[in-house]
């Protein structure tokens, strides 16, 4: 079976692995710092807070940026539930913003229209949380100036996008955010197995997400290493490090990882442009897709075939695709929400056409290929 992602790994993984777990340490060790500074370098920040998961960053961030009760959250509609959750589980109220259908982003017209509603009610946005869909950077310059003027703070969900960049610039997550997650489950760029980070420029929001990463625990130089100081209560969300000792390792092959990705998406690209029942990804040259996802639009009604069905004949060719997403506020933890569907009918057409193409490092052309010639046969012959 060909799933949507998978992980590589290679004899320089397990062999750091391996020397990671005849360490000393297998937890709050050195391979931490290592990890860490190197993230800082190739993401060209000044703060990496590594953690266990892309939710605990978002978590996390959430925290040090203060949210509290009521406080009011946008986000995108087409993203993974994580942030979501995070508001309401923070007592915080969320809303959503609509997508561009052409690339799954926040669309700007409908955070601009989210604002001045909210401006009328008097209400004021804590943040927006702003996922770079698929791999594709938002539209960074049109948010940092919206967050400039109206004194909202903004998290960077990169955890699509490790590599990409906005205007060439790979730091474009720091420079226009208060603060990035990054997620390395298996599916992503590189993977630590499960884990994540917090990246800023911001040493208040690095300094409070370490506290808070392990148990809120402070300690201070002293002969008698059992005293520390709780100020607030944390979280064990530590990276081990043998989970940092694999993100070394993996770190190190990004660029080839995303080079891969890209002559994927190519040969994608190329093959169901012909089509015009098919929407190929979209981006302008001012953005680089590092393509954490190949999402794809098929207009099902105009092939008059459902997308069960479209994924039922496919995995019998064991070939098994994803979506992305289902739009947050169809699910049952936010049915108290009022929705305007009017206001979100980009999202409710992204999802009704959207599928998640095969598309990680070690994918074969000839796979590839093959993939390209089953789905033509449903979308051409039915």
């Amino acid at each position: 079976m060909i799933n949507y992602g998978k992980q590589s790994l290679d004899k320089d993984d397990y062999k750091s692995v391996l020397k990671s777990l005849k360490s000393e340490k297998i937890t709050q060790g050195s391979n931490i710092n290592i990890f860490e500074n190197s993230l800082k370098k190739k993401l060209k920040c000044k703060y990496a807070v590594s953690v266990s998961s892309g939710t605990a960053a978002l978590h996390l961030i959430a925290k040090s940026l203060g949210w509290k009760k009521n406080d009011l959250i946008l986000i995108s509609s087409i993203t993974f539930v994580a942030s979501s959750s995070v508001a309401l589980n923070l007592g915080a109220k969320v809303d959503f913003v609509d997508v561009n259908y052409e690339d799954g982003n926040i669309s700007i017209n409908s955070l601009i229209d989210k604002i001045n509603f909210y401006k009328k009610k008097n209400k004021k946005i804590k943040t927006v949380v702003v996922t770079d869909y698929g791999g594709l950077p938002a539209d960074w310059d049109k948010l940092y100036k919206l967050k400039k003027k109206l004194n909202f703070s903004i998290i960077s969900d990169n955890c699509h996008s490790f590599g990409g960049k906005y205007k060439n610039q790979i730091n474009y997550q720091t420079k226009y955010s208060d603060a990035a997650a990054l997620s390395f489950h298996p599916v992503k760029h590189i993977t630590t197995g499960e884990g994540g980070a917090v990246i800023t420029n911001d040493n208040k929001i690095a300094n409070k997400c370490n506290l808070l990463r392990s148990h809120g625990i402070l300690r201070k130089k002293s002969f008698s290493p059992w005293i520390y100081k709780i100020k607030e209560p944390g979280f064990n969300y530590r990276m081990s490090d043998v989970n940092a000792a694999l993100g070394i390792s993996q770190l190190k092959k990004i660029n080839k990882f995303v080079k891969r990705r890209k002559e994927i998406a190519e040969i994608y690209n190329n093959f169901f442009s012909k089509f015009d029942v098919c929407k190929i990804p979209y981006f302008p040259t001012n953005k680089e897709h590092s393509y954490h996802l190949y999402p794809l639009l098929i207009d099902f009604k105009r092939i008059n075939i459902s997308k069960e069905t479209f994924f039922k004949k496919l995995r019998k060719k064991k070939i098994n695709l994803q979506v992305h997403y289902i739009p947050i506020y169809k699910f049952d933890i936010f049915k108290n929400n009022r929705v305007n569907l009017k206001k979100l009918k980009n999202s409710e057409l992204f999802f009704n056409n959207e599928v998640s193409l095969p598309i990680f490092y070690e994918l074969k052309n000839k796979d590839v290929r093959n993939i390209c010639h089953q789905i033509k046969n449903l979308i051409i012959y039915k």
